[in-house]
């Protein structure tokens, strides 16, 4: 294992343990309006916790017509009542939510009309607010969705740390490839499969097991670095193994903000290809780190060899003890 490979993984684990005590990954508000035959509308309205900082911006020339019920979920508030706009339809009017930028997340904006159409937009801290259209296009889709897929890779620690366990794993850049799309098939087919509803799983023991691959890649790690991993061997079957695991994960956190009625197809490749841009981009900077730490003229103590799987492995660890809690 390469001294500069493994010292660049040191840094990043802790820059990955630094960040660990954030908000889960992709914890996007939800601003849902759905028009109904009577004129009314019905909203719904949620955020991650603590919602204080975060409410619904709704047409001045609307007024609440029932009460707000409230629900709570271990990370998100939700509430739902119906308004009364006037007559006419949404078309036109400007919608958003408050406090983006204080809580650096994104809000999903859903509104259904009542001819039929679906409308969907994802706000972002430096535009908070939207004016709804007659219709969403095309590139609108594929632009928010390709970015929330984007988004969360970047900001999935546990999806980053098993990227980073194959790429100390697989010293080889071709072997590395094939292994890295061993792991994207995995995770593209249960995702496909899981958002389409053929596959039900809940989403907290997935938590569970998307850590614990993460220590089996750790030991793999610690394996190799006394010559002996049976892993290394086949690192496109561990892979695409685990790969079918975290697509499971990816799922749960799109089924969170949903799909399109009428782009299904269109927002799950979009999402997808987001997620492996994230991928690609976060393989980049790890190999582009190590290239630049070679041409350092240090010579790297022998304990580095083993820094990045005791690292990995311990914070994936505690991750696997934390989602158990909540399981018991």
């Amino acid at each position: 294992m390469n001294a500069a490979v493994t010292v660049l993984a040191s840094l990043l684990w802790l820059y990955l343990g630094a960040l660990s005590a954030l908000a889960h990954p992709l914890d996007p508000a939800l601003l849902e309006l759905r028009e109904r035959p009577d004129a009314r509308i019905e909203v719904r309205f949620q955020a991650p916790l603590p919602p204080g900082s975060l409410r619904p911006v709704l047409p001045a020339r609307c007024r609440a017509v029932s009460a707000p019920l409230s629900t709570v979920t271990p990370r998100t508030a939700a509430q739902r009542w119906q308004i009364d706009c006037g007559a006419g339809s949404l078309v036109g009017a400007r919608v958003g939510v408050d406090g983006l930028r204080a809580r650096q997340t994104d809000a999903l904006v859903r509104v259904e009309l009542r001819d039929g159409r679906l409308i969907q937009t994802v706000l972002r801290p430096d535009a908070p607010f939207m004016t709804i259209p007659a219709g969403a296009t095309v590139t609108a889709v594929v632009a928010d969705y390709f970015g929330l897929g984007f988004r969360h890779l970047i900001s999935g620690l546990d999806h980053l740390l098993f990227v980073l366990g194959l790429v100390l794993l697989v010293p080889d850049l071709r072997r590395l490839l094939w292994t890295i799309t061993a792991f994207t098939l995995g995770h593209s087919i249960t995702l496909s499969l899981a958002v389409l509803g053929f596959v039900h799983v809940p989403p907290a023991p997935v938590e569970v097991l998307i850590a614990a691959s993460i220590v089996v890649v750790a030991a793999e790690l610690a394996r190799a670095a006394s010559g002996d991993a049976p892993g290394r061997a086949v690192p496109a079957l561990l892979a695409s193994s685990f790969g079918l695991l975290h697509g499971l994960g990816f799922a749960g956190a799109l089924a969170q903000i949903g799909l399109p009625a009428n782009e299904i197809p269109l927002s799950l490749f979009a999402f997808n290809l987001g997620i492996e841009a994230g991928q690609l981009l976060f393989v980049g900077v790890v190999l582009t780190g190590a290239a630049v730490l070679r041409r350092l003229p240090i010579r790297w103590p022998a304990v580095t060899r083993l820094a990045p799987a005791y690292a990995i492995g311990s914070l994936a660890f505690f991750w696997m003890l934390e989602r158990l809690a909540v399981l018991v």
